[in-house]
């Protein structure tokens, strides 16, 4: 009995040693709660009446009063509701914990024997019900959700199925288009920048053979240094041919 109990302490130290460690080990724990509405794909309600948008992700819109839903939004919403409805979770937060309209910005994992443990913001990303969209006050866990994404694309998972969420070759972006976009194509050189100062921006780079233009924010700086002619997929909000990056690993190369 002694001699099983040793070897169990062993295997059991063993497993401890050599399990990789979470990015979640190294956010703030937060609040706990049941989960009581899931607005759609990417935000939900605790019971305590918190809201929470998740982090680190960015589910199509469903329809709203004034505009159209996007393709799988409704898809992406029943997912997380099948996830995490009626489910106690636990909140942990990466760098700042409200926006402006005091919603929680957490990473989300289930906290009960009710179903399978999930860390919710990656099983979102890795079952492809969202894209990955990053801010530098809450990126904890970005790479993580970067390589869970680029096999949800490989694999053509949910919302990668279709058409809409195909990565836009840089030329085909009209004047009028806007939102968050996964765009492809090759550096250029530098672009003016806009006509208004922007201080957040750092640099602005042009597209090769397209009008497109993106501002690199000073948190996105290693983005800047990127050889002229490297072929690119990048993530950011575009408006008015001017595509915002943000974070240095909404910049992929594909070289």
């Amino acid at each position: 009995m002694l001699r099983r109990k040793i070897l169990a302490a062993v295997a059991l130290f063993v497993v401890c040693a050599c399990s990789p460690s979470s990015p979640l080990d190294s956010m703030q724990p937060g609040e706990r709660g049941r989960v009581v509405r899931v607005i759609d794909g990417d935000a939900l309600v605790l019971d305590t009446g918190q809201s929470v948008r998740l982090v680190g992700i960015e589910a199509p819109v469903r329809e709203g009063r004034d505009r159209p839903g996007e393709p799988f939004a409704e898809e992406a919403a029943r997912e997380l509701e099948d996830l995490v409805m009626g489910r106690d979770v636990r909140l942990y937060y990466p760098g700042l914990t409200r926006d402006r309209y005091d919603r929680a910005l957490a990473h989300v994992v289930t906290a009960d024997s009710k179903g399978p443990d999930y860390w919710v913001n990656l099983e979102l990303v890795r079952r492809g019900d969202v894209r990955v969209r990053l801010y530098p006050d809450t990126d904890g866990g970005g790479e993580t959700l970067m390589e869970a994404e680029k096999a949800a694309r490989e694999e053509a998972r949910g919302l990668w199925r279709l058409i809409a969420y195909d990565a836009i070759n840089a030329s085909d972006i009209a004047p009028d288009r806007r939102g968050f976009l996964i765009v492809e194509g090759v550096l250029g050189d530098e672009a003016p920048r806009p006509k208004e100062e922007v201080r957040t921006i750092l640099c602005t780079r042009r597209m090769r053979g397209a009008d497109l233009v993106i501002d690199m924010a000073f948190s996105a700086r290693p983005a800047c240094s990127a050889p002229e002619g490297t072929a690119v997929r990048i993530r950011g909000w575009t408006s008015g041919q001017r595509l915002e990056l943000v974070h240095p690993l909404h910049l992929e190369s594909l070289d």
